[in-house]
């Protein structure tokens, strides 16, 4: 029994191992770097051509080309077009989407001192030359595919095309090994048994290759075709901005209706009874009509208290008068009131602003709310921590799981907590348990 799960493991690295070069993740990795090639071909014949014969005179006239036509480039956004290139390249086979840099700001230079001063311009074309010795780690493994897939071949056709005569002697025939430079020489039918276990090495080695040199491609691709880390922060910043913007338009618009539709209308039949129940008594003199006057007065009474509590609750939708006491104790307050069995944790050395508390607090109700709707759960688990400089909420329950983190509940909470860089998320397989975490900074 305690071999079985080494064994396991075995056999499931060995299946891998067989998949992977059938699986549609090698076949685009491999004409990504087939993609991959040609630039680099194409950027070394340029350079190539540039110094061509080699001498002194041939390398001051490419700089001098350069240099005149690398303003144009930029200037006519060429490095921009080539960056766009690459993005959909990458996402086309690899699924790799790199947001695309903002837009350059021309201002007062014009075009060419804008273009001279684009940033990603110049980050596109520095990609684009250094995919010629990228070309090189994709062409071997571009390379590890090609003679390996051959070397296949070797004991299949072997007999149709070395069928000679008895006493002829023929040259050996090259296949292919996974060290550049080294060849097997195969003269004998069963020679074409060896160049047949290299190649079925090279093709099992070379999704692996293939991947690492990918993967090496990726990063590169990141850092320098997407937007710059400080433009990608004022854009997320942006973004935050217009969120906040956003919610706080939507919760006065409530807090409108909410007061319109409630509170004032208690008021006015408040009003109403108040006014029929003068008129019941009269101006002057022995009262008209004491028992209906009565009526409308305590009609008038519960109106009021109605838009008392209509106003609280109100009160306590903007800010929870719980928090007052701190997190821990609003979190103990929500788990009393929830409808399934709660198992509460809480472990916050240091308190949060008002604002993050708020967030959060709303945020555990919600969470709550929807997992005794919605889940059939048994019991639910929630647990609030602070961790340096983040306070970490996490709700869990036992239920049916399928959760969509795209719905209306769940995408409004992760735009609240976005407003002040947290994140939200959501693990929630078919079948279950349901997992969302919500990670806040401790300061907004």
């Amino acid at each position: 029994m305690a071999a079985t799960g080494p064994v396991t493991s075995m056999t499931a690295l060995a299946r891998a191992a067989l998949r992977a070069p059938l699986t549609r993740r090698a076949r685009d990795e491999l004409l990504f770097c087939l993609a991959g090639v040609l630039v680099g071909l194409a950027v070394l014949g340029v350079v190539v051509a540039l110094l061509v014969p080699g001498t002194a005179r041939s390398v001051v006239r490419a700089v001098a080309i350069v240099a005149v036509l690398l303003p144009l480039a930029l200037a006519t956004g060429l490095g921009r077009r080539l960056g766009a290139a690459h993005r959909r390249l990458a996402e086309g086979l690899l699924g790799e989407r790199v947001p695309p840099p903002a837009l350059p700001r021309q201002g007062s230079l014009g075009r060419l001192g804008a273009g001279l001063r684009d940033g990603p311009s110049w980050r596109a074309l520095a990609y684009t030359l250094l995919k010629a010795p990228i070309a090189v780690a994709e062409g071997y493994a571009v390379f590890l595919w090609a003679a390996g897939l051959a070397n296949l071949t070797y004991p299949f056709w072997w007999g149709l095309f070395r069928n000679h005569p008895p006493g002829v002697r023929l040259s050996p025939v090259l296949a292919g090994t996974p060290f550049p430079g080294r060849v097997l020489h195969i003269g004998t039918y069963p020679g074409t048994f060896l160049a047949f276990a290299a190649g079925l090495f090279m093709v099992l080695a070379a999704p692996w290759v293939t991947r690492a040199v990918v993967a090496a491609d990726r990063r590169l691709l990141r850092g320098l075709l997407g937007p710059g880390r400080l433009a990608e922060r004022v854009r997320d910043l942006e973004q935050t901005r217009a969120l906040a913007v956003d919610d706080s338009a939507t919760l006065l618009r409530q807090v409108e209706r909410d007061l319109h539709d409630g509170a004032q209308i208690r008021l006015a039949t408040l009003a109403m009874h108040l006014g029929m129940a003068k008129e019941k008594l009269g101006d002057d003199g022995d009262p008209l009509d004491v028992a209906g006057a009565r009526e409308l007065v305590d009609a008038a009474h519960q109106n009021a208290k109605d838009a008392l509590a209509e106003l609280r609750d109100l009160a306590r939708g903007i800010h929870p008068p719980v928090l007052d006491n701190g997190l821990a104790d609003a979190l103990a307050t929500l788990a009393a009131g929830s409808a399934i069995p709660v198992e509460l944790a809480t472990d916050i050395p240091v308190r949060p602003t008002p604002a993050i508390e708020t967030i959060a607090y709303f945020c555990a109700a919600e969470l709550l709310a929807n997992a005794a709707k919605h889940s059939s759960a048994s019991r639910i688990g929630l647990r609030a921590t602070g961790r340096g400089d983040l306070l970490l909420l996490s709700v869990t329950d036992d239920g049916g799981g399928g959760a969509d983190p795209g719905g209306s509940g769940l995408s409004g909470l992760a735009q609240r907590v976005s407003t002040v860089d947290g994140r939200l998320e959501v693990a929630s397989p078919p079948g279950g348990p349901t997992r969302v975490v919500v990670e806040l900074p401790l300061r907004a």
